[in-house]
This record gives structure tokens, sequence and C-alpha cells, in this order.
């Protein structure tokens, strides 16, 4: 059995859980979704354990630079999505849309150079392990709607305001 540390750290969107591997990022979710966190790290680890831990500083800091404003704060943090090849691929993508942009599911699967895989990039997209940091809520639909964010729309449109992608 694998065991993981697990914190929780406050925010304005509310309560964040984050699950370490060692000295790597695994799982940053809103801690209302326990079931789909579950989910992610069992399919990753299988059987597994997590062990509460305080919120690991340099995650806490790089949380709290985002939210007072400043959006290149990431870059640090060691993280470890662990996905297939494609879900990696769409997912270093990800990291590439600036704070303050959006693209459409067919614009990332147009850069990552398969750009008849739109819906694929969907569910890559809502694999996502690492809210926030791996922004998968800068992907909206073709005609600008927000959807699919595992986080809910509500959260989605905040964070996009957040980094001046929307009014």
């Amino acid at each position: 059995m694998k065991l993981l540390d697990s914190s929780v750290c406050s925010g304005p969107l509310g309560e964040i859980r984050i699950v370490m591997d060692e000295d790597s990022l695994v799982l940053l979710d809103f801690e209302e979704n326990k079931q789909r966190s579950h989910n992610l790290l069992r399919k990753r680890y299988g059987e597994y354990s997590l062990r509460e831990a305080s919120c690991p500083r340099k995650v806490r800091e790089s949380l709290e630079s985002y939210f007072a404003g400043e959006s290149n704060v990431f870059d640090s943090i060691k993280m470890d999505p662990a996905g297939t090849p494609f879900q990696s691929t769409v997912w270093d993508t990800l990291k590439r849309i600036p704070a303050g942009e959006f693209w459409s599911y067919s614009r990332l699967a147009n850069e990552i150079g398969k750009p008849r895989t739109a819906r694929a990039v969907g569910s890559a997209n809502a694999s996502n392990p690492i809210s926030i940091m791996i922004p998968c809520h800068r992907v909206i639909t073709r005609n600008g709607g927000l959807s699919g964010y595992a986080g809910g729309t509500d959260r989605q449109r905040w964070l996009l305001r957040h980094e001046g992608a929307l009014n």
C-alpha cells in the first residue's frame, strides 16, 4: 500500500486538498471533490493510504502568491500528475496557455498536433489531477462557454476573471 502525505490549504475558492508523494505534488483538488480525488489516486496507486500532514510550505506559498495576483508562480513546484502519454501531452500544453488567456478544446487539440481529438483532449483535461497549477480552467468550449471544469463553472469563471481572461 502506498503512503501519501495529505493536507488541506484554505483559499478564496474554498478548501483545497494537496497530496504529495515524497517531494512531488500528485493531486491538488477542491476538498468537496473527495470521490474524484479518491478515484484518481486509486487509478494511479491502487491501494493507498493518506497520512495527514501540514500543507507543504512551497505549495502553500505558491498558492497564496497566485491568489494575490501573481501568475507565474508554479514553475518551482515539482508536479507528477502521472497520466498516459496523451494525457501528459495535453497537461504539458495546458501549462503553455498564458494566464489571462483561454483556449478552446479544438485549439488545444491543434496545439498538440492532433486536430481531430478535441473530445479526447476534453477527457484528458477532465482527468487532470493537479487543478489550478495545471490550468485546465483555461480551456472553454469553442462557443466561449464554460463547461467541464471539475471545480465547477463558478470557480472556473472566478479563476478566469482573477487571471484577467474574463471581465
